[in-house]
């Protein structure tokens, strides 16, 4: 019998599963996740808004501007004539370009357009790729969401808002699913260094004045510190992930897992 210690098992399986995850590009959380799932198995489609030089031939590959129902039209679009749907949605784009400068610098359209990206994409998807899930009778979503829904800045109000909306949704939408034999959950990643996050620390430190690890521990400081003394890495929220979309968390449903070293102190 296959037991959850057999390394075969966790190589293999999400064998035959059809996956989607958004913003899979770029040295990201969205890259690590597609890369952590296709080794377990899976057939991996991904998106971002502009085809990477080593998609451009790709057919798991769908280029499309999630922040507009356009796009996310065009996605289910293709996924479903393409595929017929998928069994796992990874809901992962998210972010801001709202202003800084606290709530009177950030108008109507900047949080618009940070509610279309964090929120309403989500939505669209889940009720674009519903469908064949509930035909089949299971299948797995998760959203990512963020700490920042915990405790808004003035820099990030928009966004803490959005992710915090979508924490509840994705709440409400796994209550609504269960019984029809999909799950549906959240992650909540802290600070994890990605790609965009190692630019902005350079940034950081040309402003400062400082080295790059000085400009991490700052940017670590700002958050309260981290328990753990470090940042996250995209390739560990991956994991959390893998876990999740598997029949190993079968029972988990309509949860957040915060995965941030620490930061949050609360229950």
């Amino acid at each position: 019998m296959t037991t959850f210690k057999d390394k075969s098992f966790y190589e293999n399986e999400l064998d035959g599963k059809r996956v989607l995850v958004t913003g899979g590009t770029n040295g990201g959380i969205g890259e690590s996740i597609v890369k952590r799932l296709t080794r377990a198995g899976a057939t991996v489609i991904t998106t971002a808004r502009k085809t990477p030089d080593e998609m451009s031939t790709s057919d798991l590959f769908i280029q499309a501007d999630i922040s507009t129902p356009d796009g996310t039209t065009k996605i289910v679009t293709e996924i479903l004539e393409r595929f017929g749907g998928v069994d796992i949605l990874v809901n992962n784009v998210g972010g801001s370009s709202a202003p800084t400068g606290g709530v009177l610098a950030q108008r109507d359209l900047d949080w618009q357009l940070t509610f279309e990206t964090n929120l309403f994409a989500a939505v669209r998807l889940d009720r674009g790729l519903l469908p064949p899930m509930l035909e089949q009778g299971n299948g797995v979503i998760v959203h990512i969401t963020s700490i920042q829904s915990r405790f808004p800045g003035e820099n990030t109000m928009a966004y803490s808002a959005a992710k915090a909306a979508l924490t509840n949704y994705s709440k409400g939408l796994a209550t609504e699913l269960a019984p029809k034999g999909i799950r549906v959950n959240t992650v909540a990643p802290g600070s994890i260094e990605t790609k965009a996050a190692e630019r902005l620390i350079k940034r950081m430190a040309e402003n400062l004045g400082t080295d790059y690890d000085g400009a991490r521990q700052n940017l670590m400081d700002s958050l309260g510190g981290i328990p753990i003394g470090r940042t996250g890495r995209p390739e560990e929220v991956a994991e959390l992930v893998a876990f999740l979309v598997s029949d190993r968390s079968s029972y988990i449903i309509g949860t957040e897992h915060t995965i941030d070293g620490g930061i949050i102190r609360t229950t």
